[in-house]
């Protein structure tokens, strides 16, 4: 039995009260009569699952009480699944219960095998979701933590990273802003040979080029005005470490033939000074530009560009990683969600949409930023795509094959259900109105990896 096997009933009628304790012995059942109590009653023990019937005092015929105390529930517990118990005249307002927040509904009168399927498939679906959640946590203590990929696009770059960080080679990573590079460069430090030494990063964009050189290579006491102590590089700190150089494109030119010499010989001289200083450290790049076209421009070294690409790895923008967006989506919602302390419901239907239509030019780190905005800023329950600040406007490539617009249709539609889903397959399934098996030989035929 888990920990938490608690049901709440609301309900201000006695007999019933007392057959569904009945019905459900096997649970450790809570009972409350009025909205006051079953709120009381969410605060105090967090019951994973709620039966709650609509019909609430001081007004029992009106729905508005048992609404209301379905909203203050999930205000209070987002992730409480609550069934709504209704009278057969009141379909209506099952249906509103539900597009509040509500996990299912039961028709009165009462059927204790019905509502024992409903109430133990709800706490079922609660084990599932906290299993989820804690091997999402686990996964992000592994090496690849922050990672959070379900695309084969992403999958390959991992494996890649994996084949490559026990080597000593020289990475170069190729990509736009805001994919994930440096991500990717903390994974290789983590499984490579130095990751017991430190992780120094280095942006070559962020720094003034006449404070580059001293901050890469450190200085000497009296090496220009203002030195007045010995200082160590970032080259040094890294020693038996790595070393993570991002925006290689912007290093300028004087500096190029410079560490060109370090990655060669493994040695530096600090500004000013003249003993060579031996270090052992794992070099990892980064850049968004394209370098060979800044070799041909005379404003790269070609010789530089060779040895810091020792084996190249492209990450690819978030445009093209089938059915990331809205896994990443959700992973930040509910950081931002409990960072913040809202209790937001998740994103509304055309968020979704408007979401997956989205280029993202900005990639990880622009959808990032826009859910926690949106996560502040947020009047409503969920986040609509007026709150992502975005329209549903979609931007495909032209591509007149059939087989391949089929199939790329299949997978986006496959993938998407099945991140929306939470990676059920069931669930999915439903989603995309197809049977399970149907969806287990498209899955299988697409070679998607659930």
């Amino acid at each position: 039995m888990n920990n938490n096997n608690k049901l709440l009933v609301v309900e201000d009628d006695p007999g019933l009260q007392s057959q569904i304790k009945w019905c459900f012995e096997d649970y450790d059942v809570i009972v409350a009569n009025d909205r006051a109590s079953a709120v009381e009653q969410i605060r105090k023990h967090k019951p994973r699952v709620v039966t709650l019937d609509l019909g609430l005092p001081p007004n029992p015929d009106d729905p508005s009480e048992g609404l209301a105390t379905l909203e203050q529930i999930l205000e209070i517990e987002p992730s409480t699944k609550v069934i709504v118990v209704t009278g057969q005249d009141n379909r209506e307002n099952a249906v509103q219960a539900i597009g509040l927040g509500a996990y299912d509904f039961y028709t009165k009168p009462f059927e204790p095998e019905i509502i024992g399927l409903i109430v133990n498939r709800a706490f079922r679906l609660m084990e599932l979701e906290e299993e989820n959640q804690r091997l999402l946590v686990g996964a992000l203590q592994e090496p690849f933590e922050g990672v959070i990929a379900c695309s084969p696009q992403m999958q390959m770059v991992c494996r890649a990273v994996e084949k490559v960080a026990p080597s000593d080679a020289t990475i170069l990573l190729l990509g736009e802003s805001g994919t994930g590079k440096e991500l990717c460069a903390r994974a290789l430090h983590t499984l490579g040979q130095n990751k017991d030494g430190k992780f120094v990063a280095i942006n070559c964009a962020a720094i003034p080029d006449t404070l580059l050189e001293s901050e890469l290579f450190g200085y000497e006491k009296g090496a220009f005005t203002g030195a007045n102590k010995q200082s160590k590089g970032k080259i040094e700190y890294a020693h038996g470490g790595t070393l993570f150089l991002d925006e290689m494109g912007d290093l300028p030119l004087s500096l190029q033939a410079k560490l060109l010499r370090f990655l060669q010989e493994r040695v530096i001289e600090r500004v000013g000074g003249h003993e060579t200083i031996p270090v052992n450290l794992r070099v990892v790049c980064a850049t968004h530009q394209n370098l060979r076209e800044k070799i041909e421009n005379g404003e790269f070294r070609e010789d530089l560009f060779y040895r810091i690409s020792e084996i190249p790895l492209e990450i690819p923008p978030l445009r093209d990683r089938e059915g990331d967006i809205i896994v990443l989506a959700k992973f930040f919602f509910d950081k931002f969600n409990q960072d913040q302390g809202r209790k937001l419901r998740g994103f509304t239907k055309d968020a979704l949409t408007a979401m997956d239509s989205y280029s993202w030019p900005g990639n990880v780190r622009e959808l990032q930023n826009r859910i926690k905005r949106a996560v502040i800023m947020a009047d409503g329950k969920q986040l609509s795509a007026e709150d992502l600040e975005l329209d549903k406007t979609p931007s495909d490539n032209m591509n007149f094959n059939l087989r391949d617009l089929r199939e790329k249709v299949e997978r986006q539609a496959i993938l998407r259900a099945l991140s929306h889903a939470d990676g059920k397959v069931a669930p999915a399934a439903e989603l995309l109105g197809v049977s399970r098996p149907t969806l287990y030989d498209l899955i299988k035929k697409l070679n998607i990896s659930v």
